[in-house]
């Protein structure tokens, strides 16, 4: 099954995410198929940058967004 989720980045204590199309039966940080944007919780207001194209096109595909990258879609308004 394909999944949209969050890949995590950044140094100790201090993350950062990138939002992917991965397996999922890939670890959380491993392989991916593609990469569509980022989520950064370190920030004020948090920042949240996704290809609207790219994500609408893997949800149609069939792709499963996990319930934090469903809510960060919802937020970027490209869910409803």
């Amino acid at each position: 099954m394909v999944k949209m989720r969050l890949r995590r980045m950044g140094a100790k204590k201090a993350p950062f995410y990138r939002v992917v199309v991965a397996d999922s039966r890939y670890p959380r940080d491993g392989r991916f198929i593609e990469e569509i944007g980022y989520y950064n919780p370190g920030t004020e207001p948090a920042e949240v940058k996704i290809d609207a194209e790219k994500a609408k096109a893997w949800l149609v595909k069939g792709a499963q967004p996990t319930e934090t990258v469903k809510s960060l879609l919802k937020k970027s308004g490209i869910v409803d």
